[in-house]
């Protein structure tokens, strides 16, 4: 269950940066999706020590959540200073 709420805290964290950087490429919202996805994942195993198929804690929740931010926000740098 841990691994469901990870994958949709990063797919809905990514949209919502897609909303607010105002992004309208199809392309674009699904690389966010995926870039939120990918952070949450990533920190979400790492923070629960590698367990997180049964319950998840609110603060590996937590630390998914900043990390999805942090991989979307990153992502959106890297990809506006390769198209200047």
């Amino acid at each position: 269950m841990g691994l469901i709420i990870l994958i949709v805290t990063g797919a809905l964290l990514g949209w919502l940066a897609t909303i607010a950087l105002q992004i309208e490429d199809g392309r674009g919202i699904l690389r966010n999706v995926v870039a939120g996805m990918v952070g949450s994942l990533g920190v979400g195993l790492v923070t629960s020590g590698g367990v997180f198929l049964g319950a998840i804690k609110a603060s590996t929740l937590l630390w998914a959540a900043l990390g999805a931010i942090a991989v979307v926000a990153l992502y959106n740098v890297v990809r506006e200073r390769a198209f200047r």
